[in-house]
């Protein structure tokens, strides 16, 4: 098993949107390895489906509140007496932060302070990992990679806010007696249980389902392309890092991207899915919103000095992707299956990445 999980064991871990898609998955692998976690989130949506899928309601001790209630997170985080806190609580979706732009901006820079705020206030908290986004960087449209000390931006408000929160808890690092903090900035994330709106992945199994045609915005973009397993490996060892003897060398900005040097666009994935899958019919939207169009991240800091590593290539997370979605589509039993992606993962990617 992934080394994180032991240093985990017996520790209380407090997370944010954990009844999101992200949330959901890591609730899932900390169950599966045995740690316990509380969680605070809003009431699922319709479409935030896998929370329940998964039976994790038993599990995980959770507080249905709005990020943006201070009190009731205080109160929460208190009551729950963590260790170590995982902040994935966030609106997520580029194209609503275009038509809810003073939400995006209030949840995620301004939950974010929140959140910083209820762990300085509770004394169990050791460490907090923040998770941003890969889009905070000033995107200039070049041919490299980001790294960690490249400016941060945004071009639109999703990116914008990220951005926001990154400055935000710079400064609340700064505060006397402040918990360890480290960002995580992930590449786009795929996996099974993803429902939402506006992402290429959940878009395409609708239109598979429904036989319409998929709306494509930017099919020759390039993204870090990422299993959510990736990702929740990634914030679980951070989280024990900054548990360790050494958790200043786990507090900063880490970028969580695809070890594979190829570039992937958003057509190359698409042909993945309808390999594994079907090809829907497909159309193109004439004046799309302003995205990203080349978008890369240089996690070369995270593989040498953390040893995070990720066992699948780009093709077979878009592969296990389709398996997932298939099986759900044939209404087969998603928390067995989730569960054996999540195996399969650990089994593959051990080790000991705060060197202890």
């Amino acid at each position: 098993m992934p080394d994180f999980e032991r240093l985990l064991t017996g520790k209380r871990v407090f997370v944010t949107g954990h009844s999101g898609f992200s949330g959901s998955w890591l609730c899932a692998w900390f169950r599966r390895a045995g740690i316990a976690v509380s969680g605070y989130s809003l009431v699922p949506e319709p479409h935030e489906m896998l929370f329940g899928q998964l039976d994790l309601a038993a599990d995980v001790n959770s507080t249905w509140a709005d990020i943006l209630d201070l009190e009731t997170l205080k109160d929460a985080m208190r009551d729950a007496a963590p260790d170590v806190v995982i902040h994935l609580a966030a609106q997520p979706l580029v194209r609503k932060s275009y038509t809810e732009p003073l939400r995006t901006f209030s949840v995620n820079a301004q939950g974010t302070a929140n959140v910083l705020e209820a762990a300085r206030l509770t004394p169990s908290v050791k460490g907090i990992v923040a998770i941003t986004t890969d889009k905070v960087y000033e995107n200039r449209e070049w041919g490299w990679a980001y790294r960690e000390n490249d400016p941060l931006g945004g071009k639109d408000p999703y990116s914008a806010s990220k951005a926001a929160a990154e400055m935000v808890i710079q400064g609340y690092r700064s505060l006397p007696g402040m918990p360890s903090i480290a960002t995580a900035r992930g590449g786009n994330i795929i996996g099974g249980g993803d429902f939402s709106a506006d992402r290429l992945i959940p878009d395409f199994v609708r239109a598979v389902a429904s036989g319409e045609a998929l709306t494509l915005r930017y099919p020759d973009a390039t993204r870090p392309w990422q299993h959510v397993l990736a990702l929740v490996q990634g914030y679980g060892t951070l989280a024990a890092g900054l548990l360790s003897n050494d958790p200043r060398r786990f507090a900063r900005a880490w970028n969580l991207g695809p070890n594979d040097p190829a570039q992937y666009s958003v057509r190359h994935v698409l042909e993945l899915m309808s390999s594994a899958w079907e090809r829907p019919t497909l159309r193109y939207l004439d004046e799309p919103l302003p995205e990203a169009g080349a978008l890369q991240l240089d996690s070369r800091l995270a593989y040498n000095a953390i040893g995070w590593r990720q066992p699948w290539s780009v093709e077979r997370m878009v592969q296990e992707t389709a398996h997932w979605y298939r099986e759900h589509a044939n209404r087969g039993n998603m928390r067995g299956f989730t569960d054996a992606q999540i195996d399969d993962w650990r089994q593959r990617n051990n080790g000991d990445p705060t060197g202890r």
